[in-house]
């Protein structure tokens, strides 16, 4: 997807601490309504990173502008423009949520006319009005993330940075908030930072991957399969009442390796691989079907995030080595 305006610029962002470089030449730019994923290894200057990007901390070299406006020298007018939910959310226990949410919102500069209304719609939002009057020191974890999220949303902002936003949720809270923060894609341009790598495929449109203080690979999730698998596989089972249907499946046309990936009673599976940008799922059907094999499942295999996550940052090459050296496994007679 082509983003027309770009909102947030990171252009060769570094920061040193004495001799050892946390942050190291780091650009990326973030389009309107895009929601990014911000991704990397404990100490690979993720959430450094982002500390810059929200204007809690100077970068040594390099500049980051958020809507127009360099978080140097117009930091205040790049701060009123992010909505900040760290990972721990900044709460202040004898208050209410209402009582909170009414605070931030007149340090956040929100007009006293509009206040009640904005307070009584981001609770909504964040599904936690039911909670209006319960003190925020007594509220779940769960329930403190999302009025962290409330106090993000407050003041309208045109970026939301999202530090671990669904940390200590239950599983139906996480659906919740994954589901809120999709539908905040388009109005506001989300940069979202996790460990939880599913998070990330169903919530994000692109994905940005640092590891020891570089980017190591920006694509969306699907073009960073294709990129680092190389090859395209898919997945064939059949009935096959204990037959050889390896040679049938290894004599179809543009077909490289072809792997039994198990058996089960009359049922095997095969991995089979293409060259590079054919689909072959027509052909291996016909094949199969051809040859008297009863046709039970055929898809197409893609890696994992969490395999692309561990290849590009558990090796020393570069990601674009990586992507060059796509590995298979051959099979004796494929």
């Amino acid at each position: 997807m082509i983003w027309r305006h770009t909102v947030i610029e990171v252009q060769q962002l570094t920061k040193r601490y004495g001799p050892f470089t946390a942050v190291d030449g780091v650009s990326f730019n973030v389009g309107k309504g895009e929601i990014l994923g911000f991704l990397g290894p404990n100490g690979a200057g993720k959430t450094t990173t982002m500390r810059i990007l929200t204007g809690y901390m100077p970068p040594t070299e390099g500049r980051a502008r958020v809507a127009g406006f360099d978080l140097q020298d117009q930091p205040v007018e790049a701060k009123r423009r992010i909505g900040y939910l760290p990972e721990t959310p900044p709460l202040y226990p004898d208050m209410t949520v209402r009582e909170y949410l009414r605070f931030v919102a007149r340090i956040k500069g929100v007009p006293a006319g509009e206040q009640a209304s904005r307070v009584a719609s981001v609770m909504q939002r964040a599904h936690v009005a039911d909670m209006a009057h319960r003190h925020c020191g007594k509220l779940s974890k769960g329930y403190k993330q999302r009025v962290g999220l409330a106090q993000a949303l407050i003041h309208n902002p045109d970026v939301l940075v999202l530090d671990e936003p669904t940390a200590g949720l239950d599983p139906k809270q996480i659906i919740e908030t994954r589901d809120l923060i999709r539908s905040l894609g388009g109005d506001h341009t989300i940069v979202l930072s996790t460990h939880i790598l599913p998070e990330v495929a169903q919530t994000c449109s692109r994905v940005v991957i640092i590891n020891k203080g570089r980017v190591v690979a920006e694509d969306t999730p699907d073009n960073l399969t294709a990129r680092l698998q190389g090859a395209a596989s898919v997945y064939v089972e059949l009935d096959t009442q204990g037959a050889d249907a390896q040679p049938v499946l290894a004599a179809v046309g543009g077909v490289t390796v072809v792997t039994v990936a198990g058996q089960h009673g009359a049922f095997t599976g095969f991995e089979v691989q293409s060259e590079k940008g054919l689909d072959v799922r027509r052909a291996v059907a016909q094949a199969a079907v051809g040859a008297g094999f009863g046709l039970v499942e055929l898809r197409p295999m893609r890696m994992s995030l969490e395999e692309i996550f561990l290849q590009l940052t558990t090796s020393d090459l570069p990601a674009d080595a990586l992507a060059a050296a796509p590995q298979t496994t051959e099979v004796a007679g494929a």
